[in-house]
């Protein structure tokens, strides 16, 4: 004989399925709870690309891989009152790559851990392709041609193609948490937008090889439309599932690559591994740093996202300020 549930249970299971987004988490370490941590995932930006230092077996070693996961990365600088900071981004990741490569390694993290906060970079490696964008600009630069025509028509609609890849990336972390026994509740999701490397500010004498061999009037483009026109994109995705946005679209301004002294610029120039050219395996990935937060950069960006992550609004900037440092400016 099937045993019935009395009335009062199944409405407390039918309340249960209503009011909670994972009523029933599965089992989890017991001792979770007890351990807190925050987790960044995404692409260079987030990875450390540029910062030197990179965790061993992610910098190309014995045909390991080319993540470039430095411990001088803007997640490990930020001072975020957490057990852990654990960061599984990868250089050259995409949207799929995040889904299919990080988030397996989240859950188990969320199992046994009790996450805080998730920062995503994610995007530009998509649709826009924006890092290709820049090799363009350098090889227009030996060309004396721009590089921007034949990308400019056309980014308004890479960037549109790019919002829901983006947007469904966030909803399969969503669901990567609940399926840990998290709640949406239970931790912050903030998407970074990126910082423009390059500025058409920079002087004449360092619009070469030793330098930046891009054109002014390519990066007037690239600062003034590409990059904040993907930072918006990256916005409406955020606005979509309900995640916090941190806006680092003009983060570099006055630091750019090539417009100062080496040691107040928060960016690589152009960066050679010369030893790498001479292993066929290393030569593909000889420029990779180029172009990216370097470790002062990155050690900006961090302070950002510590006075970011202590606030409760929903929407930031990161700006440089009058002292020097990036501070945050917040909205909404």
């Amino acid at each position: 004989m099937r045993k019935v549930l009395p009335l009062a249970v199944i409405g407390l299971l039918a309340i249960l399925l209503i009011v909670s987004d994972h009523p029933f988490p599965p089992p989890s370490d017991p001792d979770r709870e007890s351990r807190t941590a925050v987790v960044a995932l995404g692409d260079s930006t987030m990875s450390g690309e540029g910062a030197g230092s990179y965790e061993p077996g992610t910098n190309g070693e014995d045909g390991g891989n080319w993540c470039h996961r430095s411990t001088a990365a803007s997640i490990m600088k930020a001072q975020i009152q957490a057990d852990r900071k654990i960061n599984l981004a990868c250089s050259g990741a995409n949207s799929d790559k995040l889904r299919n490569d990080q988030l397996p390694q989240l859950r188990k993290i969320a199992g046994s851990n009790r996450v805080t906060a998730i920062v995503v970079a994610i995007g530009a490696n998509d649709d826009p392709h924006f890092a290709e964008v820049l090799n363009k600009c350098f090889e227009a630069w030996g060309k004396r041609s721009d590089c921007t025509s034949s990308v400019a028509a056309e980014w308004s609609k890479r960037v549109r193609r790019m919002v829901p890849k983006v947007e469904n990336t966030l909803n399969a972390i969503r669901q990567t948490m609940r399926d840990a026994g998290h709640r949406d509740a239970d931790y912050q999701l903030v998407v970074q937008s990126y910082a423009a490397p390059v500025s058409p500010k920079m002087p004449r004498s360092l619009q070469n090889l030793s330098g930046c061999p891009l054109r002014p009037s390519d990066l007037e483009w690239v600062v003034d439309e590409a990059v904040p026109e993907l930072s918006n994109g990256l916005r409406t995705a955020a606005e979509k599932v309900n995640a916090r946005f941190l806006d680092l679209s003009r983060a570099g301004e006055g630091h750019e690559a090539c417009v100062s002294k080496p040691q107040n610029e928060w960016f690589t120039r152009l960066t050679v591994d010369w030893e790498g050219l001479k292993n066929d395996k290393r030569a593909p990935h000889a420029l990779q740093e180029s172009f990216h937060p370097n470790a002062l950069g990155h050690e900006q960006i961090g302070r950002c996202l510590t006075e970011f992550l202590a606030t409760d609004k929903r929407d930031g900037t990161c700006l440089p300020r009058l002292d020097g440092a990036l501070g945050l400016t917040t909205e909404g």
